[in-house]
């Protein structure tokens, strides 16, 4: 099966050959990837080394945790993309976006303020869990809308941050 996979805005093509093998646009690898006593916790192991990963499910995408940096992953397979696009359909840059906790933790800071202007990419929040700091970062341009966390709450995975329009 092959699959369009969108990583914090970069597509990638993988096709799953095998339990062992992937093709990751064009070249390929050999992977293991184990879930860790049903935990969201899994072990990773890519030509010969070794990774742990944080996935927490969202709404319509993954929240990854992988060597301290966070990533937004969003997984189609080739027909479920060749049907959105033919329908026209994309992320409206004009809706909302609400920046979810990927997993629990405590808000160390948020180095913006409410009504400031935000880019793609620009940290808005800086959260801690397990003892590892994570750069919470904005998908998008855009104003920072609604802060409903500040420095010191400790926060559930999947709950809504703050507000990027």
């Amino acid at each position: 099966m092959k699959y369009v996979t969108n990583v914090n805005g970069k597509e990638y093509s993988i096709e799953i050959l095998d339990d062992h093998q992937l093709c990751l646009d064009g070249q390929i690898l050999d992977i293991d990837f184990v879930s860790i006593a049903d935990q969201p916790v899994f072990s990773l192991i890519i030509g010969g080394k070794s990774f742990e990963a944080y996935v927490y499910p969202g709404e319509d995408d993954y929240q990854v945790l992988l060597q301290g940096r966070s990533f937004s992953i969003k997984v189609e397979d080739e027909r479920e993309k060749r049907l959105r696009t033919a329908g026209g359909s994309t992320i409206s840059e004009s809706t909302e976006y609400h920046l979810k906790s990927p997993m629990p933790g405590m808000v160390v800071s948020l180095p913006i303020s409410e009504g400031q202007a935000v880019t793609k990419g620009q940290v808005l929040v800086i959260l801690e869990s397990m003892k590892m700091q994570n750069e919470l970062k904005s998908p998008r341009d855009g104003t920072l809308a609604r802060v409903r966390v500040k420095p010191g709450d400790n926060v559930e995975q999947r709950q809504t941050l703050l507000s990027v329009v």
